[in-house]
């Protein structure tokens, strides 16, 4: 099972150098990927957690793949509704093979009712959009003397069935979102996905943390070695870690979510 991270690509802790630190920390730590996230505009609901400045991920990800030579680059997850379908099929063709084949095109839904609405999309047919756009980007991706996309795997966002579904029918690999281990492997045998490679939090204590509610990847490090174990026998086959906690001042924390990853990448090449 291979480890990636989440990069945030926003708040008042970003900018370009320090997106070039958490690259050249990322693919020196050995990590298999690195995610950014997506917003197009940034309102008051996702300012709250997602504040300005914020780094285009198709833009931000190009300019990371000139200044890193092994690193997978993807998105977790772009907003599918936000953008002409055969605009995204061309961006995300042109990055994988501009990058060698390194991009991995994470996808979701959205949930931000006012940038839905500053866009003019519709958000109650967010859903609905989301499968018909994913199926036309499927299809230019058929033309590969045009696109020459190369092979992009398409991994799914969200806890859903919805999402579940439309990993069946649209994509390559479920990616739900910050879970407990318990609910991953019940949601696994249930719905048994054909690929699997869940975000899970990382969050490094000095004392465990007990109790039913602690998601994966909280609690010592000894804590979160064992969901990664428990997360690999379930089939993964990558877990993307993410330092971001909710919290925008946590963008001004780059050497601790560092360190947090380093450590991480110790104890798992020991555990293997």
């Amino acid at each position: 099972m291979r480890l990636g991270v989440n990069v945030p690509n926003f708040g008042q802790g970003t900018d370009p150098g320090v997106l070039r630190g958490w690259a050249k920390t990322v693919e020196e730590l050995g990590f298999d990927l690195l995610m950014v996230s997506d917003h197009v505009v940034i309102t008051d609901d996702v300012a709250v957690e997602y504040p300005a400045p914020f780094y285009e991920p198709f833009t931000t990800l190009s300019w990371l793949a000139g200044i890193t030579g092994r690193v997978r680059l993807g998105t977790t997850v772009l907003v599918v509704p936000y953008r002409d379908p055969l605009l995204v099929a061309r961006m995300a063709a042109n990055l994988n093979d501009l990058s060698g084949g390194r991009f991995v095109l994470g996808v979701g839904v959205g949930w931000a009712k006012q940038e839905f609405a500053q866009l003019g999309v519709p958000f109650e047919r967010r859903g609905r959009l989301t499968d018909e756009y994913l199926g036309k980007i499927r299809a230019a991706w058929t033309n590969k003397d045009d696109y020459r996309g190369g092979d992009i795997p398409i991994w799914v966002g969200g806890n859903s069935e919805a999402a579940i579904q439309r990993t069946k029918s649209f994509g390559d690999v479920w990616h739900p979102l910050h879970c407990t281990v318990d609910w991953l492997r019940a949601a696994v045998e249930r719905t048994k996905p054909e690929a699997l490679a869940p975000r899970i939090a990382l969050r490094l204590t000095e004392e465990p943390i007990t109790g039913t509610e602690r998601i994966a990847g909280e609690g010592t490090i000894a804590q979160v070695i064992d969901d990664l174990r428990q997360i690999s026998a379930l089939g993964a086959e990558t877990v993307l870690l993410d330092t971001y906690t909710g919290d925008p001042a946590n963008t001004l924390e780059t050497e601790n979510a560092w360190q947090a990853l380093a450590t991480v990448a110790a104890h798992w090449k020991e555990a293997q």
